[in-house]
């Protein structure tokens, strides 16, 4: 069973910018650069024929291409951080893309996302002995970058290995934003 997502890719020099972040927060499982993404819709572990299901529908996407904004470091998980993370400036057509993901998605019989989005990129995933002191430091003094902003000219179907948390993520079908 293949686990996918939706997601935007992110630009090889906006990638290089973000892994001069890595390091010095101890407890951090720093993400390889080549799998940097903005996640759009988790899917999750499904069967061959939903997925080619899935795959199908997603060409029923009609947007045109918009920018998007990378501003800032920030975490996930309060007093117990999971994951530092790129903030990403919520735009209207990024919001407008990922709600008709959404409604696609349960379309095809998948449960609703449980979570709000908040779109982002992850950097680092964090182990439980991480203090939510140490991750305050590390984003202090690595917590500033200037706005980094590309055009997200299509988005993307991913696979990942099931149960590792992580890449690498496999591009199985692009998805031009050309309306």
């Amino acid at each position: 069973m293949p686990r996918l997502f939706t997601g935007l890719e992110i630009p090889a020099e906006i990638s290089q910018t973000l892994s001069s972040l890595r390091g010095g927060l101890p407890g951090a499982r720093w993400v390889d650069p080549d799998d940097y993404h903005l996640t759009l819709r988790f899917i999750g572990d499904i069967d061959g024929v939903t997925a080619n299901e899935i795959a199908s529908t997603l060409f029923r996407v009609n947007r045109k291409p918009f920018e998007v904004t990378l501003q800032g470091l920030s975490s996930f998980g309060g007093k117990k951080p999971r994951a530092v993370v790129a903030s990403v400036v919520p735009s209207k057509p990024l919001i407008e893309l990922q709600a008709e993901l959404e409604r696609l998605m349960q379309r095809v019989g998948l449960d609703p996302e449980g979570r709000k989005f908040t779109p982002h990129v992850t950097l680092a995933r964090l182990r439980g002995d991480v203090s939510s002191r140490d991750v305050a430091d590390y984003l202090s003094i690595r917590g500033y970058f200037p706005s980094k902003v590309f055009k997200a000219e299509r988005f993307v179907l991913y696979s990942a290995r099931a149960s590792t948390g992580g890449g690498p993520y496999i591009v199985e079908a692009p998805y031009e934003l050309t309306a």
